[in-house]
């Protein structure tokens, strides 16, 4: 069973929703990812490296994976279209372990969002970059995917807005910003283009122990 299987990992990830800036999923006066997309609906990519991981005896380093999620009206009512994309270099232990971590299967954070999918469209064996470069971070996949956040303006002098919000992914430090132009994705049917909208990134790090 995959839930019997240890697991951990740290790493990077960061998102870019078609929210205007902030996502009131995440921060506005209702309960966490009950209040209504800016846009009525949420187009969600959320991409991950890992810097260092294991999943029993894999080992998952250096690897990215991205995700999309539709959700058609709030977060917390579920009706979530999903997809994966996951990095080619994989071999066929590490396809599976990266399965089972990133659709809660093998518990852990993203096990908090799993009764919410209605609708998987699977999983792509995709090249897929990810990039930190000072406070930006960006992700391609060729022909379907490129996005790029940049931290939202502030006048503290770290540059960066945090704060814990609960939020499952990094539940204790949660950068705030923005989509850069060219923020788009086409794959599955689907068009979106986020540029200028929300984003979010932290490090992060996950187990299932």
């Amino acid at each position: 069973m995959a839930a019997q299987v240890q697991w951990d990992l740290t790493g990077d990830y960061f998102e870019n929703c078609n929210c205007s800036v902030v996502c009131p999923c995440i921060v506005s006066k209702a309960a966490p990812l009950t209040s209504r997309p800016t846009e009525g609906v949420c187009n969600l990519p959320l991409f991950f490296h890992i810097e260092r991981g294991s999943y029993g005896g894999v080992a998952l380093d250096g690897l990215n994976v991205a995700l999309v999620i539709h959700a058609s009206g709030p977060m917390a009512e579920g009706n979530w279209t999903a997809g994966a994309y996951i990095d080619q270099r994989a071999d066929e232990k590490q396809t599976e372990a990266l399965g089972a971590i990133f659709t809660g299967a093998a518990g852990g954070p993203m096990a908090a969002f799993a009764p919410l999918i209605s609708k998987n469209l699977g999983a792509k064996k995709v090249p897929i970059t990810f990039q930190v470069q000072d406070k930006k971070r960006s992700a391609e996949i060729p022909a379907i995917l490129h996005m790029s956040v940049d931290p939202l303006p502030t006048m503290h002098p770290s540059g960066e807005m945090w704060a814990n919000t609960g939020y499952p992914i990094s539940p204790d430090k949660l950068a705030f910003a923005v989509g850069a132009p060219g923020s788009t994705f086409g794959d599955h049917g689907m068009r979106w283009d986020n540029s200028g909208k929300n984003g979010l990134y932290a490090p992060i790090r996950w187990s299932n122990h």
